[in-house]
């Protein structure tokens, strides 16, 4: 974890961290609580809502990690934190007249999630928006969009056939990434001096094809191999991108230049 920051929910803050490697938010479900319940001891309403609905503690316990967090004390502790899509599921088991304007604000710090999950429609339109504004020619929106749905059938293969965890995901994308490219996700998007930015949205064109073609056959090969789990996901995601890898290597050979760059859309440094 990564970039811990407060959010701010009708003037009550929210502890949360960001994940650069998954990309993304994970707020603190005790904060959350604090705000849709108004107790004056969330933790204590917490434990009993978990310990009540064996449901709802079953799915906490199983999808949310423990984040080192600030407390009012100035130090950091571990603090049970929660995606955008596990607040929602927290909600289900909360009445809370807060409920609907707390949904509306997680729409906008968590990326606008909501909108893609009930219309995938406007998060694509928004995509292609926002690349238009950031000076992106529209052959380079066509091959990021092209290689958005690759990357869509190979983590919906992932969820039909074991992979579930956020982390999991995050894992075998950085294995073939790694196998691919020769470096890991993090050390590309240091070459580029990226932070919290997606990688994908400041690769150049190479870049996109390259990881496209590693994760259409890593697709691909893991269908063959009818790969199950994260283990046989993982020896697949080695396989298909040692096939960009290669790809690339001949191209490099060829054209005496490196695929690999520090090439980025980040606006230029301001001149103090």
């Amino acid at each position: 974890m990564d970039k811990p920051s407060l959010a701010v929910f009708e003037s009550k803050q929210i502890r949360r961290s960001y994940d650069e490697n998954s990309e993304t938010w994970y707020f603190s479900i005790v904060d959350v609580v604090a705000i849709l319940t108004d107790s004056a001891n969330p933790t204590d309403y917490l434990k009993k809502i978990r310990k009540r609905d064996s449901e709802l503690g079953s799915y906490l316990g199983t999808n949310c990690p423990q984040i080192d967090m600030m407390t009012s004390t100035g130090k950091k502790r571990k603090t049970l934190a929660g995606t955008v899509k596990d607040i929602l599921r927290l909600i289900q088991s909360i009445p809370s007249p807060k409920a609907e304007p707390f949904k509306i604000w997680l729409a906008k710090v968590g990326h606008e999630r909501l909108q893609d999950m009930s219309d995938p429609a406007q998060s694509v339109d928004r995509a292609r928006e926002y690349w238009q504004q950031q000076g992106r020619s529209e052959k380079w929106i066509q091959q990021r969009m092209m290689g958005q749905e690759t990357r869509n059938k190979l983590t919906d293969y992932w969820k039909e056939n074991g992979v579930e965890k956020g982390d999991e995901f995050a894992m075998l994308t950085n294995i073939i990434h790694q196998e691919w490219s020769g470096i890991s996700v993090k050390e590309h998007k240091n070459i580029k001096g990226l932070k919290s930015q997606n990688l994908r949205d400041h690769m150049n064109e190479a870049e996109l094809i390259f990881t496209a073609l590693a994760e259409l056959s890593t697709r691909q090969i893991a269908e063959s191999d009818e790969a199950k789990g994260v283990i046989e996901n993982a020896k697949a995601s080695k396989k298909g991108g040692a096939i960009a890898k290669k790809a690339r290597l001949e191209l490099e050979d060829k054209t005496g230049k490196s695929v690999v760059t520090g090439e980025n859309f980040l606006p230029p440094k301001k001149k103090e």
